[in-house]
């Protein structure tokens, strides 16, 4: 199946000049590429996404999670639109969780960000979250480079709000803020450390109606609590801010604090520091998937787990010893 070629590809070069111009039709398909699991996309991809690469990198990546319900596509929605009224050009890439039985997802984002979506400034891609660990879609780093070449400037990830996703976003993005509705002292106790440690800006959304008092105390104790982290090493100090995404009240102090935070690394030089730790880091992780993709490609080795799942089963062997008799066959098969 992987050896498959479709019939109605383009070439590298028609993908390459419709990304460029911003052809949001070529910009879809280049991306729908990325994502294919299929070998002769893959070399498609990787060609598409080597010649944009120099118009790559001009964006601020601003990741966004929070747990279901908090109003995170009300959020970027009403954040959206207020960004392209100050003349930007925003792409959301919004992950949705992909079943583990069926391999489907909702794939939902467009309908629920109705608005923003007919905007001409705006572009929205739900992707599966698939097997990637977190839920987070393998080629979302890809799918970024492709829509900075296509001149957005404010790229926006949204993850599923559970798992481990949140690790990986802020691992590709310059600014991670976390959404959180009022109720901190119950909430508190259910917040990972290391989702607080990541955050950038902590944001009390629904602060509307009956709610408004309830925020108030959220934000306090939420402040208090990202006191006890030490300082980030962006030098900035973390803060914790009231919103209504259904009002559109509270959405502009988000963005000016985060041109403040963007102000502060631009001049004390860790925006670059961080973007190359991340290319960095980038490059390991396809090694990795790459590695992946060979070993579980190949037919001996298919041929040898097939056997191997069975003497497990049958206790005839450990699950170590069948692990390392698989590395040593990977090393047979690909001297």
């Amino acid at each position: 199946m992987k050896d498959y070629k479709p019939k109605n590809r383009l070439t590298a070069q028609d993908y390459i000049n419709g990304v460029l111009k911003g052809d949001r039709v070529l910009l879809s398909r280049a991306i729908t590429i990325i994502e294919s699991s299929l070998d002769s996309d893959k070399k498609l991809a990787k060609d598409i996404v080597q010649a944009v690469l120099p118009a790559t990198g001009n964006s601020m990546r601003i990741g966004i999670t929070g747990v279901p319900g908090v109003g995170k596509s009300t959020f970027i929605e009403a954040f959206g639109k207020l960004l392209i009224t100050k003349g930007h050009k925003v792409a959301i890439l919004s992950i949705d969780p992909s079943s583990q039985r069926s391999k489907g997802s909702i794939l939902g984002d467009k309908t629920r960000m109705e608005e923003l979506s007919n905007l001409e400034n705006a572009y929205i891609r739900p992707s599966a979250s698939g097997t990637t660990l977190g839920g987070v879609a393998n080629k979302t780093g890809e799918t970024m480079l492709l829509c900075e070449a296509a001149g957005y400037d404010i790229i926006l990830i949204e993850t599923v709000g559970v798992g481990q996703s949140e690790t990986a976003v802020h691992g590709m993005t310059d600014f991670f803020l976390l959404l959180m509705l009022s109720g901190a002292g119950d909430e508190l106790q259910g917040i990972k450390k290391g989702i607080m440690e990541m955050a950038d800006m902590v944001v009390i959304n629904k602060a509307d109606g009956d709610n408004i008092k309830n925020s108030e105390l959220a934000r306090l104790q939420y402040q208090n609590a990202l006191h006890i982290f030490p300082l980030p090493e962006s030098g900035w100090t973390p803060i914790v801010t009231k919103a209504s995404s259904t009002n559109n009240i509270g959405i502009d102090r988000v963005w000016n604090d985060i041109i403040n935070y963007k102000n502060l690394v631009d001049s004390n030089g860790y925006f670059i520091k961080n973007r190359n730790h991340q290319k960095i880091r980038w490059m390991y992780d396809n090694i990795n998937e790459e590695l992946k993709h060979m070993f579980y490609g190949s037919k001996d080795i298919s041929k040898k787990l097939s056997v191997l799942e069975k003497e497990i089963i049958s206790s005839k062997i450990s699950p170590v010893k069948a692990a390392q008799q698989m590395i040593e066959t990977f090393k047979k098969t690909f001297q």
